[in-house]
């Protein structure tokens, strides 16, 4: 790292006690809705459940003890593109082999919480059964806009300028090689950065492949995969509608969820439960402060619209981008609980899927909901990539 690179700095964040004592009163002054008798989660979030939960985010949840335990984990920030972008960077523990360096990249509605469970799991294998030669260096960056990184306040940006800052992100690092795997939109991230920068990233895992788009003949789809886009637009009349707002008109719905935390949490919890494996009982899934470290960490950063406007940066992506087709090595780990779930000819036809497995438990959110099952997918799937990419690096250097 030349002198002119930018310089990580250690960051620890403390919240001063009066936002805390603001959020609880906030709470505590909720002005709650009307819900049809036994409506449930039919309409949305079910404000009996909501109730529950906000009570307790007001009078018994701890963010103090939840902000010391993310502070045990490396973080720091350095700035990008202008912005200040947080990240976790983990290094291997008693690697007895070469180490892969992986960059993790989230999603929404959350942030590097997604990986919080799996990065001790993955730098330090052999104290949690599995092999030491599987040890990563682990770095897990907040996208702008998200978490404790920057809020853009210019241009919007897309995935593919996020996959940019992260490339930037592994140089400054002293990372030239390494993998990337990711979830939701850091499923677009992980394929961009493979995609712009192939001599770099030695694979590529994801759990999920997106929405589909296809510009082709349909003709010359299977019909495994036409069911599929069936299927897809059935989820989307369902289910669709946030995104539909959040691509179009963000800042409507930002105004509300950054003033009520409890119209934030609605719009998030809603999307846990629904996107995880919990068969409709949430907290099979998260705990009540797992959920609710989630949502805080939105409500102090005031990153709900900022988060949300990367969907309207995405919509003006152009077709030409979205079909490019990934020639990286490619794993899909598709979980039994996620939505969407694309057919391995899909899979074929967009990437080079060299290993395609359904695990049997976890959901959209499997690094959280099913850690040690996620693990032991990315140790697999980069295992035969290992030490191909730590000798070019070492060639190289």
């Amino acid at each position: 790292m030349s002198d002119a690179s930018p310089r990580p700095e250690p960051f620890t964040p403390h919240t001063d006690p009066a936002v805390l004592e603001d959020l609880r009163t906030r709470l505590r002054a909720t002005r709650w809705p009307d819900a049809p008798e036994d409506a449930g989660w039919s309409l949305g979030t079910d404000i009996a459940y909501l109730r529950e939960l906000i009570a307790y985010w007001a009078d018994g949840f701890d963010w103090p003890a939840q902000e010391a335990a993310l502070a045990r984990l490396p973080r720091f920030r350095v700035p990008l593109g202008g912005l200040g972008i947080h990240f976790v960077h983990a290094r291997a523990v008693a690697p007895t082999g070469p180490v892969l360096p992986l960059i993790l990249s989230h999603g929404w509605p959350d942030s590097f919480w997604r990986y919080t469970k799996v990065v001790p799991l993955l730098t330090d294998p052999g104290a949690h059964g599995a092999d030491p030669a599987d040890a990563f260096d682990v770095v897990v960056p907040d996208m702008p806009g998200f978490g404790y990184s920057d809020r853009p306040a210019g241009p919007l940006l897309d995935t593919i300028a996020v996959a940019g800052l992260w490339a930037e992100l592994m140089s400054v690092l002293g990372y030239e090689r390494f993998g990337a795997a990711g979830g939701d939109m850091g499923s677009h991230v992980s394929r961009y950065l493979a995609l712009e920068h192939p001599e770099r990233v030695v694979a590529v895992h994801r759990t999920d492949a997106g929405l589909p788009v296809f510009t082709g003949d349909p003709a010359e789809l299977t019909p495994e995969e036409r069911a599929w886009f069936e299927s897809v637009a059935v989820w989307g009349r369902a289910e669709g509608a946030y995104g539909a707002m959040q691509s179009t008109k963000p800042q409507t719905a930002a105004v509300g969820l950054t003033d009520s935390p409890a119209g934030l949490a609605a719009w998030i919890v809603e999307k846990l439960r629904s996107w995880s494996d919990c068969d409709g009982d949430i907290e099979r899934a998260f705990t009540k402060d797992e959920i609710l470290t989630n949502v805080t960490l939105y409500w102090l950063t005031g990153t709900i619209g900022s988060s949300m406007r990367v969907y309207n940066a995405n919509a003006a992506i152009p077709a030409e981008q979205r079909t490019r087709r990934v020639e990286v090595p490619s794993g899909f780990s598709i979980f039994r609980g996620d939505v969407v779930r694309p057919p391995r000819a899909w899979l074929d036809r967009t990437t080079n899927a060299v290993r395609v497995t359904e695990p049997p438990r976890g959901g959209h959110f499997a690094p959280f909901e099913e850690p040690e099952l996620y693990a032991e997918e990315v140790r697999a799937f980069f295992r035969p990539f290992r030490a191909a990419a730590t000798a070019a690096a070492a060639a190289s250097g």
